[in-house]
């Protein structure tokens, strides 16, 4: 439960805004104009301050801000064994800005990737902090649900079974190689299964010959096959939202269609779940939460640098009470503040004023931590 091990009463996605160092470096190595080495350091020097800078505020898990990724989900999917990634037209639109139109898909058998830099990207994370390093990847279903059976070789994949089968091997041989880098906090980056709540997004799946209704468990089936041989001391939480693109959004719906499934057939220790609009719906469905699992209330916007209210949100975290016990329940952002490189619109004095009345508004309502 929070206050011992992960997630914590106060906590945070993952992403932060980048400083503007790490942007002119990365624009640099792009052009070629500096080595890899080069944006290494930086990135490093940066990394180290916002590992320090989270530290000071009170949180006791930290992530790198995810500063050497371009995409929360496509630097990690594309170094699997089997998955390309390559420009085209997205088929899940944001209600605003699109990003970059790079997309993945799958040409071979998937397999893990040992060799893979987020490996040593944790490594250095953790020598950097003195509390719990957080790691956070896409989830499994990342590699289906934004490009469906068109985007998986049937050469390599004539029955789909085969393509989930291997999938959950790969990501249980790099849940693996996480926890023998030192992770112990883990985070599955999990958008699809609230996108399955969006009526809209639901009709596309529709579309394209595959069920809605299947699909929650068909993932569920996928990430437990994925998490089912972590150690007992490794916390593997997920994150839930509807987009998060320059601060604005793709899905929304509340998540009674996925509840049950969420909350009673996947085997995670908590839930990040978005819950900063009126977009997620009520906590009605947190009624599913069994005993042992925490949900992390993403009360705090991260869209934008407006200030919450203290006390609304102490309001807030009363009202989820009544639907799953004061005592599994936490208080985060509903989102990163950079899911990918360009991030949200607001300052980094924004983003850090919210972290801070996170840790505050946890420390009223749960007094530890």
């Amino acid at each position: 439960m929070p206050g011992t091990v992960p997630p914590f009463r106060a906590d945070h996605v993952g992403s932060l805004l980048r400083p503007q160092t790490v942007k002119e470096a990365r624009a640099l190595r792009a052009a070629g104009e500096i080595d890899a080495d080069a944006l290494r350091a930086i990135e490093d020097e940066a990394i180290r301050d916002v590992v320090a800078r989270q530290e000071a505020i009170g949180l006791k898990a930290v992530t790198d801000g995810e500063f050497r990724r371009a995409f929360w989900q496509i630097d990690f999917l594309e170094r699997l064994q089997g998955v390309e990634s390559y420009e085209g037209e997205r088929k899940v639109k944001f209600q605003g800005p699109q990003p970059k139109p790079v997309l993945l898909r799958t040409v071979g058998r998937v397999g893990p990737a040992l060799d893979h830099p987020m490996l040593d990207h944790f490594r250095f994370l953790k020598e950097a902090t003195t509390v719990t390093p957080k790691m956070t990847i896409p989830s499994p279903s990342s590699l289906h649900f934004r490009y469906g059976r068109e985007a998986i070789s049937t050469d390599a994949y004539p029955d789909m079974a085969d393509f989930y089968r291997d999938l959950a091997d790969a990501y249980a041989v790099m849940v693996r190689a996480f926890y023998e880098a030192g992770c112990r906090y883990l985070q599955l980056d999990e958008v699809n299964l609230a996108y399955l709540c969006d009526p809209d997004l639901r009709d596309q799946v529709r579309a394209r010959g595959e069920d809605p209704d299947a699909l929650p468990d068909t993932y569920a089936d996928l990430i437990n096959g994925a998490i089912a041989d972590r150690p007992s001391d490794m916390t593997v939480t997920m994150h839930l939202c509807r987009g998060n693109f320059r601060s604005t959004f793709v899905a929304s719906g509340g998540y009674e269609p996925v509840a049950a499934t969420l909350l009673n057939r996947i085997d995670v220790d908590g839930y990040f779940m978005e819950y900063d609009t009126d977009r997620a719906g009520g906590f009605e469905p947190l009624r599913h939460t069994p005993k042992g699992k925490t949900i992390v209330l993403g009360l705090v916007t991260s869209k934008s640098g407006e200030m919450e209210s203290p006390d609304a949100l102490k309001r807030r975290i009363d009202e989820a009470a009544q639907h799953v016990p004061l005592d599994q329940l936490a208080l985060s952002p509903q989102c990163g503040f950079s899911s990918t490189e360009e991030g949200n619109v607001l300052t980094e004095d924004d983003q850090w004023r919210k972290l801070e009345m996170i840790v505050s508004v946890a420390r009223d309502v749960w007094g530890d931590l």
